[in-house]
């Protein structure tokens, strides 16, 4: 018999939420197949079993956060007993439980888990039959084998089924779907985003600000190097990398962005650490973070964008990809986009999206006067925390970041 703990999953990580198990009580376990997942701030991971057997308990329901080293679950041999110490609620002191108790209680237990016909029970669905006290074999299943999901139980308490306590209020019941309306739950990757998006914006007053920048020295460093480049890196040059290279260097500059607020103080970071907001298939949005941004070269800060961007879709990020981030950019300039207001990555102060980089006809400054030309534009917008600066100092940031873009040399920098 094996205790299944918590595990610490990084450095900072001190407690583990329990998202989603893939067994239930009494299948048989792999290490080669995960067990449950775990959720961070901003993440998901599979954990496997830790050995192989039977899933006697799970002790932790999914939906609850836990310290690291906490056990959650039981994995032993099947039919194995499990030891009193173990359970929920231990024998008084001094007064051993009777063995007959034990085996009643984890037979209770494993029943508890699966329905009339030995289907599994998920933990969502053993919730709502606990609460309302239901009868699983009156429970018709549409899952495979006959399995109840839980949309069957709703179904069932829809047209009046009830267990046998009375409710003195009856639950609404769930909204009903039509041919013509789909109804899809949030993940919990979509939950967290909405979580932190909501708090964002009932902690920080969003103030917004945005710049054009001409793109034309920066595009020409791509073009004349785009063959190089993929031949050496494997990948084609973006403009991300050239506007976080910008972004690092303006923050010398004007330090505050580059903050966090605690109490009635402003934290300045010395270190610049970029998250990077990345896209999951329109599944929810991550932003791991590029530690120490600002020592980095632009072809080490372009291989280090990748690499946590690649991770990220691949769900292979760990907790500590996004611990100690201290300035935001978000890219949705793939789509077109004019200006966007981004919400600000708590506890920062400042975000700044990259918008659509277009041809546009522009003023232009030479010895024979002005003239116009065509130019390759964009727009870079920065919501920023009004608490912690104001908007002159947001704008001069801006100016700064879109003078360098404007101005270095980047075709020797590229390479």
């Amino acid at each position: 018999m094996m205790d299944v703990i918590m595990p610490q999953l990084g450095e900072t990580v001190s407690e583990g939420r329990v998202s989603v198990w893939h067994a239930n009580v009494g299948d048989e376990v792999s290490t080669k197949t995960p067990l449950f997942d775990v959720s961070s701030d901003k993440v998901d991971m599979e954990v496997p079993a830790p050995a192989e057997g039977t899933l006697l308990e799970i002790c932790i329901e999914a939906g609850a956060t836990v310290p690291v080293g906490e056990v959650v679950a039981i994995i032993g041999k099947e039919g194995e007993e499990i030891p009193a110490a173990s359970e929920a609620a231990p024998a008084k002191a001094g007064l051993p439980e009777p063995a007959a108790a034990v085996s009643a209680r984890t037979a209770a237990v494993k029943a508890l888990n699966r329905d009339a016909n030995g289907n599994p029970l998920s933990p969502a669905v053993r919730r709502l039959i606990a609460e309302n006290n239901l009868d699983t074999s009156a429970i018709a299943g549409t899952g495979a084998g006959g399995r109840i999901k839980k949309r069957d139980v709703l179904a069932y308490l829809a047209v009046g089924g009830a267990g046998t306590a009375a409710r003195s209020v009856p639950s609404p019941a769930p909204m009903q779907i039509t041919g013509e309306t789909e109804m899809i739950p949030f993940n919990n990757l979509r939950k967290m985003t909405a979580e932190h998006m909501v708090r964002s914006k009932a902690t920080s007053p969003h103030v917004l600000q945005a710049v054009e920048a001409d793109f034309g020295r920066v595009a020409r460093a791509r073009e004349n190097t785009s063959r190089q480049w993929k031949e050496r890196e494997g990948f084609s040059l973006n403009y991300l990398p050239f506007v976080a290279r910008a972004v690092c260097t303006a923050i010398r500059d004007f330090p505050r962005v580059n903050a966090q607020i605690e109490g009635e103080s402003l934290v300045v970071h010395r270190r610049v650490n970029l998250g990077i907001a990345v896209d999951l298939d329109f599944d929810g949005l991550v932003a791991p973070v590029v530690k120490d941004a600002d020592r980095m070269s632009l072809p080490q800060l372009a291989r280090a964008i990748r690499e946590v961007s690649e991770r990220a879709r691949a769900n292979r990020l760990t907790p500590d990809d996004f611990t100690e981030g201290t300035y935001t950019i978000s890219n949705s300039g793939v789509f077109g986009t004019m200006i966007t207001a981004p919400i600000i990555n708590q506890p920062q102060v400042a975000i700044l999206s990259i918008d659509g980089i277009t041809k546009k006809p522009v003023v232009v400054e030479n010895t024979d006067g002005e003239s116009i030309a065509i130019r390759p534009v964009g727009v870079l917008a920065q919501s920023f925390d009004h608490r912690a600066i104001d908007g002159a100092y947001s704008a001069a940031f801006l100016h700064r970041v879109r003078e360098i873009i404007q101005t270095t040399n980047w075709a020797t920098i590229v390479s």
